[in-house]
């Protein structure tokens, strides 16, 4: 049995036992929270109001975008992507893995529900921020399900995204996590990478045996080009464009416009966190630059297939 130490103190086994006691306590009462909030919701079917949702494609700076949008206590956040819960209502299997494109045709009243629930249950909020980078090829569905929701879309210029997204297709293990059943033999670099990240536009398959520049170079044109046809259908109040080059060089400012988009307060606080956002690289491979990709070991391979994304970049704003 633990005793006391000199002066009273509590001996390290008692402290340790007293850590668990609480952690345990803490857990059940959250999970307590949960239940109960989605009780009530399941009683009152609040919906949701304007909800927020970040999207790009992979390694575009949407995770800094989307934390800085967590620090508001405004709006409602769970500070993480919930891949394995938007993938119960459509997963790529549902459609004999077509791809992740989403269509307003695949909106359901039990969608919105779902989602609208969770959120509240989780949260307590009914505004609430969202992001993975999936919703790129599902922006069509995202607005037929919330036709009030505010868009935030960030762009990245092709060489530092191709780069971070090679870097992405190393480390299967975090970024495949959700193509483990594809029904396909990938040999991608000759058989150096077997499994699909990030995410699976429409097409996908013609690229099983491609270089991995050429993949990588289909996906960025791919959502882009989905997300940029999407817009065309928002009403422009609801959506907003950033630089993520613009975030770099100046964090107060872009982010400054992105809470007013979003009808959030920019409080001192958030304020506090955008001017030292550029010390927290979220999810970031390496320091935070423009332009990186010209001193990175993937440089070559970027070279090769720039010049078939120049009108795409041209579009978004950006000249090669």
């Amino acid at each position: 049995m633990p005793t006391p130490t000199e002066h009273g103190a509590v001996a390290p086994a008692e402290n340790e036992f007293w850590h668990k006691v609480d952690k345990t306590l803490r857990h059940h009462a959250g999970r307590a929270k949960v239940t109960l909030r989605a009780a009530l919701w399941q009683m009152n079917q609040w919906p949701a109001d304007r909800p927020v949702f970040v999207v790009s494609g992979s390694r575009s700076g949407t995770q800094m975008l989307y934390k800085t949008l967590s620090q508001s206590r405004a709006i409602g956040t769970l500070n993480r992507e919930i891949y394995a819960i938007w993938s119960r209502l459509h997963a790529p299997h549902h459609k004999q893995w077509q791809s992740h494109v989403l269509t307003a045709e695949d909106a359901e009243p039990g969608d919105r529900s779902f989602i609208t629930r969770y959120f509240y249950a989780h949260t307590g909020q009914h505004r609430f921020v969202d992001k993975n980078n999936q919703h790129g090829l599902a922006v069509p569905y995202l607005h037929a399900l919330f036709p009030d929701a505010r868009f935030v879309y960030i762009k990245r210029n092709p060489g530092d995204t191709l780069n971070s997204m090679i870097e992405g297709w190393h480390r299967p293990e975090r970024y495949a996590t959700w193509s483990a059943g594809l029904p396909a033999e990938v040999q991608i670099d000759g058989g150096r990478f077997t499994r699909w990240c990030h995410f699976l536009p429409e097409g996908w398959r013609d690229y099983l045996e491609a270089p991995l520049e050429e993949v990588n170079a289909f996906q960025y044109a791919s959502i882009h080009r989905a997300i940029r046809h999407a817009s065309r259908s928002i009403p422009p109040a609801q959506w907003h464009e950033v630089f993520y080059e613009d975030v770099v060089r100046d964090p107060v400012g872009a982010n400054r416009r992105i809470f007013e988009h979003c009808d959030l307060p920019f409080t001192p606080e958030v304020e506090a966190h955008c001017r030292g956002l550029l010390d927290k690289p979220y999810d970031a491979f390496s320091e935070i630059r423009i332009d990186k990709w010209r001193d990175q070991r993937h440089r070559e391979r970027i070279e090769r297939v720039l010049p078939g994304l120049e009108g795409l970049a041209r579009e978004m704003g950006y000249r090669l």
